[in-house]
Formats: C-alpha cells, structure tokens, sequence
C-alpha cells in the first residue's frame, strides 16, 4: 500500500558509496521502494535500478520507501548468506537520524516495547503486548528546538516500521511520516528520517568496515 495512493519516486542517479567483488553500497534516496511492490505501478524501485549496473545484485535487507540512508547489496551468493546472517544474528551495527515532532525530555533512553501487524490498517505497525515480538530501539537527543527533537536511533531489533512505531509510542512521532505522524506533524516534504550509518564484517575475509551517508535535512 502506498499512501494517497500515489507513487511518484525520484529520478536522480543513485548515489554509489561503495562497490567491490561482492558487495554494493549505495544512499538510496526517500520515496523510492527498495523493491517491487505489487503491480506494473510499483515495478520502479532501488534494486530493479541497481540491476543495470549490477546485474548479479541481491538483496539483503530493506529501507521503508520513505527513508533514506546507506544499503548494502550483495553481488554473490555468498556474499548474501554472509550478510544475511549477519542481520540474522544482530551483528549489523546501524544507526540513523530523525526528526521527530515535540521536544524529548532527557538526553537518551530505550524503548522496549513489542510490535505486532496491525491487520486492519495494514502495512501499519502497532504495539501489542500480548502478540508483539521484541523490539528494541536506543536514542539519543542531538538538539531539541522550535517544537522538535534531532535524535540519533539505534535499533537493536529489526522489526517492520520499527523506529517509526517506537518514537509514536513515546509520544514524538517522526516528522512527516505518512502512516503514523498526523495533523502538523506530517505536513512535511518527506518522512525525516534516514540511514546514516551501517557497520558490518565484509564477506570477503570478515574485517570491519562502515559506510556512512549525511543527513540530508
């Protein structure tokens, strides 16, 4: 489901942060689905792109179509179950940044709270005590000002819609947001929030490495 009903992503060029024998990198830009969605309309999207370039590209792991920031991609096999295992098993250090409506009292915090489909208004998340699975997202406050808060998320879980769901929850949802924001808070030019950092071990040897992409708002 897209909200409005209306797709429309960007046509700028993608932005490549890194590429090698086994993996891709690349800022994927707000509005843009990272795959298809169901039907001709929604065919556009980050890894039918990528495949130009990259015909052997293979997913990973996903950004909702309104957030941006870094994704890595897989070109092998391989290089797919290493990183898929890698998300699998939480190693995958990601954080991003957002704004988010309200200013938040105190600087850090967790929110552990579980999250489950919310079946009538789906693809919208809900938090459901009883039927939810673990979700658990770390924040920091970055600057707080004219109504809002900068913070920085790191989500230790990789539940759908799951910063999103957890920032409502704490009473700020993220500027923006088509699903979950309303009234001022969602009158934005696009959902402000975006993936600015990933951290993993390369499938090629195991070593560390770190993409990061700027915020771009």
């Amino acid at each position: 489901m897209i909200p409005d009903g209306v797709y429309d992503p960007p046509r700028d060029p993608l932005r490549i942060l890194h590429d090698d024998h086994e993996i891709v990198v690349v800022e994927k830009p707000a509005g843009l689905l990272s795959v298809p969605g169901k039907g001709e309309h929604l065919a556009d999207c980050l890894i039918a792109r990528l495949a130009v370039a990259y015909p052997s590209v293979l997913l990973v792991h996903r950004l909702d179509r309104d957030t941006s920031g870094v994704m890595v991609f897989a070109l092998t096999p391989h290089a797919q179950r290493h990183l898929g295992l890698q998300f699998e098993k939480r190693q995958v250090k990601k954080t991003y940044v957002a704004r988010v409506w309200g200013e938040i009292a105190g600087d850090s915090g967790r929110v552990d709270l579980p999250i489950a489909v919310d079946w009538p208004n789906r693809p919208r998340q809900k938090i459901d005590h009883d039927a939810g699975r673990e979700a658990i997202t770390d924040w920091q406050a970055i600057r707080r000002g004219e109504g809002e808060t900068r913070v920085r998320l790191t989500p230790q879980t990789g539940r759908s819609h799951q910063l999103r769901v957890h920032m409502l929850a704490l009473g700020h949802p993220i500027l923006g947001d088509p699903f979950y924001a309303t009234g001022a808070a969602r009158d934005f030019p696009r959902m402000m929030l975006h993936a600015e950092s990933l951290r993993l071990r390369h499938p090629d040897g195991g070593r560390q490495v770190r993409f990061h992409s700027p915020v771009p708002f």
